[in-house]
């Protein structure tokens, strides 16, 4: 089976996590012998081919980046220029990642996305959550082993046909972060996350302070 994969990410191909999973998670659903397809929003010459594979396809999936609860405009865009379906039967599923590690800061949108493909003439195919990607491309090639747990899903996908809801709350844990880990992040973690955040600026190419407050009290 044939599955098409459009990635809603705003970030160039080679910048994006969203397509470093998708690239693991398309692995493993050809190894059940299916094909893929993916589009790429973040280049707008792909949206007259992603429109139209759209419109052909029977077996789709949407990927998308959480921005601090808020789905990208640039495929909220892309959104608005698709026809809903007019035969039923097409199935739409969603994968959704995001910064931060708790899996409830993704559940607002999950229940958003549960309600989209009706809007597009489509059955929904489920969602799959999966929070702490932040730091994924500052990553070594060996940490990034743990991408491998997104071919398992793929593969996982490919056998049963969509996400099924249990696996996906067992692979989007923790809910919550446990309040020893919190009262760490309050204390100590304070200094260890100012450190590592400056570091990834500079890295980033970042000149200025960032807890730089230009703005405050009217300055």
């Amino acid at each position: 089976m044939k599955l098409t994969v459009i990635s809603g990410a705003a970030r160039a191909r080679s910048k994006s996590n969203t397509a470093l999973i998708l690239e693991n998670f398309c692995r493993g659903y050809e190894a059940e012998g299916n094909q893929t397809q993916t589009f790429y929003l973040s280049d707008r010459n792909q949206w007259e081919a992603a429109r139209a594979a759209f419109d052909a396809s029977d077996n789709l999936l949407i990927a998308l980046p959480l921005y601090v609860e808020n789905l990208p405009g640039l495929l909220l865009e892309f959104l608005g220029t698709l026809t809903p379906k007019r035969t039923p039967g097409a199935k739409l599923a969603f994968l959704v990642q995001g910064g931060f590690p708790e899996a409830s800061q993704l559940r607002c949108c999950e229940e958003y996305l549960e309600t989209l493909p009706a809007r597009l003439g489509c059955i929904y195919g489920g969602t799959l959550i999966k929070g702490n990607m932040f730091f994924l491309r500052l990553l070594s090639d060996k940490q990034q082993e743990e991408l491998r747990m997104f071919e398992t899903m793929g593969k996982r996908f490919a056998q049963l046909g969509r996400f099924d809801k249990d696996e996906v709350t067992l692979f989007a844990a923790p809910e919550y972060m446990p309040e020893t880990a919190l009262k760490v992040f309050r204390g100590p973690g304070k200094f260890f996350q100012r450190l590592v955040m400056n570091a990834i600026s500079r890295k980033m190419g970042g000149r200025g302070n960032l807890e730089a407050r230009p703005y405050k009290d009217g300055e």
